[in-house]
């Protein structure tokens, strides 16, 4: 009985959340707020719009059901007779990588690793959720968007958005032979401060502590979790899946609808003369709407026109903006194989995870299978002579990779990450236009190695008595020898992180409001307008997304 109840649920979840046949006539349905991409930006704007009763909000989903409550279904047999899809246990989340699905990831819509389902890379990322410092917003965006223009965001996404240092329900750590590991050779030998990371945000010198996630109760969170299910109950809000936006329709500066492609029925949805379209799909999809839109570089749209991909706009209604695409970031990341005797490996199984910690699991949310597997997360920073300053990132994994996997290895994760002088841009291929980054995001600026490789090297310094070895880069390795290594292109190094940003900056690319430039009522809000940050990107990408609800919706009044 308890199955037929539980195919039931899911059958009716898929009706209710992720049919490619709309749940009201959307074409002939005039709405106030269209939002582009249910991501976490997406699914946090559109619903704190929907909390003014008198707006309809439309949030569109290309892709289909992620989380069970979503509809989402796809799991391992282990699984089965639980409301548990895949992406809800957050000690699967690797398994998107030796497993990959059909029905989470991106198809051929973009030229990059990433989500399209209800939740985006939300739904497959490890749920890191750090806070970045307060000098990130001070230093790297504008007025209007500094830290104390941020702290009602923040406090608002700390109360709607669980997060946790302790994933597993029953409060214990699990598979902590990296961080034990870590802190002696981190904290002891190093100088680092073992602390609790969110509680200090500010400190992102020589800092370590445990992983923060945005995990509730053993299992995977986010705003799918916690928004979503807020906004699904308010009457004016709608989400509609399986819905792909070809361009937003506009005359002149003003957006009157999108066309969409729902199932291969391709149709207008109307914008209210009051209505905003909001793009939300992520640093490589909303520069493509944008483009395909006849807003971007007119060098691009001269190539866009020719293929007939900008649905017959003639070049007199171009939005020339060269900044649409622009300034693509992606932190660099090298793995390192550390091996020593004390370091137990643990590896994540899809399909058969070992009996007891799936029972512990299954059972009471708790053990290796309630956390993405990562044991410590470490900070430091580099300064320059010019008086600037770049943040670096590290933390240990749970088994090795590639040639490393005996049971002594993990493998630490290298990243560096605010104030990096490198980016690229969004450029679409020539044969079916899909976006993807340009050849330049990782170390177009000999600084950013140089940086890397110094605080590697800092890090190997206080390697001697920890027992620890890296594997893959000799410990002896001169900083020009580790700048060789880390550039070069191998298993290990050059690794795309996929943590796309910065690709329609706050300034010449969106107004403070968010409002793409030369337009009236185009907003983009995403990790497209959120400059490169010393953490996971993440948390930052919600607050950004808090903080343009209050802009917009002042707009809208």
């Amino acid at each position: 009985m308890s199955q037929i109840l539980l195919l039931w649920h899911v059958l009716f979840l898929i009706k209710l959340y992720a049919s490619p046949v709309p749940l009201q006539p959307l074409a002939t349905t005039v709405y106030d707020a269209i939002v582009v991409g249910s991501g976490p930006a997406g699914v946090i704007i559109a619903s704190r719009l929907s909390e003014n009763s008198s707006r309809k909000v439309l949030l569109l989903e290309g892709g289909g059901p992620s989380y069970w409550i979503t509809g989402g279904s796809e799991r391992p047999q282990w699984l089965a007779g639980t409301n548990l899809s895949r992406v809800d246990v957050p000690g699967l989340y690797s398994s998107i990588y030796t497993n990959p699905s059909t029905n989470l990831l991106c198809q051929n819509k973009i030229r990059a690793y990433g989500a399209c389902t209800i939740g985006g890379n939300s739904a497959i990322n490890a749920g890191l959720f750090f806070e970045p410092p307060a000098s990130d917003f001070d230093n790297y965006f504008p007025a209007g968007w500094k830290h104390t223009d941020l702290v009602p965001s923040i406090t608002r996404l700390y109360n709607t958005q669980p997060s946790t240092n302790k994933p597993s329900k029953d409060g214990l750590y699990y598979e902590q032979s990296g961080y034990v590991a870590a802190k002696q050779w981190l904290v002891r030998n190093a100088g680092y401060a073992e602390i609790n990371i969110n509680a200090n945000s500010r400190r992102k010198t020589k800092v370590f502590g445990h992983p923060v996630y945005d995990y509730s109760n053993g299992q995977r969170g986010g705003p799918v979790v916690s928004y979503l299910q807020t906004a699904l109950k308010r009457p004016n809000f709608q989400l509609q899946s399986g819905a792909w936006v070809q361009r937003i329709v506009r005359t002149g500066a003003v957006a009157t609808g999108v066309v969409v492609n729902i199932g291969g029925t391709v149709s207008t949805i109307s914008l209210s003369p009051r209505g905003r379209v909001i793009a939300s799909g992520g640093a490589l999809k909303s520069p493509e709407l944008l483009m395909k839109s006849g807003i971007g570089d007119p060098a691009v749209l001269t190539t866009l026109s020719k293929a007939n991909q900008l649905g017959g706009l003639p070049s007199s209604s171009w939005i020339n903006n060269t900044a649409v695409g622009a300034g693509l970031f992606d932190n660099p990341n090298t793995f390192i194989e550390m091996s020593g005797p004390s370091i137990q490996a643990y590896n994540y199984q899809y399909e058969n995870p070992i009996t007891a910690d799936r029972d512990l699991y299954l059972t009471k949310k708790s053990g290796p299978y309630s956390f993405a597997g990562g044991s410590c997360s470490f900070w430091d920073t580099i300064q320059h002579a010019d008086g600037t300053v770049a943040g670096v990132q590290g933390g240990l994994g749970a088994a090795g990779y590639q040639a490393y996997t005996d049971s002594n290895t993990v493998t630490m994760n290298i990243y560096g990450t605010s104030g990096l002088k490198s980016s690229g841009k969004v450029t679409l291929d020539s044969t079916n236009f899909l976006p993807g980054p340009s050849g330049d995001v990782y170390y177009s600026n000999p600084q950013d190695a140089q940086d890397i490789a110094t605080f590697i090297r800092r890090l190997f310094d206080a390697l001697p008595g920890t027992g620890l070895t890296p594997l893959n880069l000799n410990q002896s390795s001169t900083i020009p020898q580790i700048v060789q290594y880390i550039t070069s292109w191998t298993p290990y190094t050059r690794g795309q992180v996929n943590h796309w940003s910065s690709s329609c900056r706050i300034g010449p690319c969106v107004d403070v409001n968010t409002t793409v430039v030369g337009t009236k009522n185009i907003h983009i809000v995403d990790a497209s307008i959120v400059a490169p940050l010393t953490v996971n990107p993440q948390f930052g990408v919600m607050v950004a997304a808090e903080r343009a609800w209050e802009l917009i919706d002042k707009l809208m009044l």
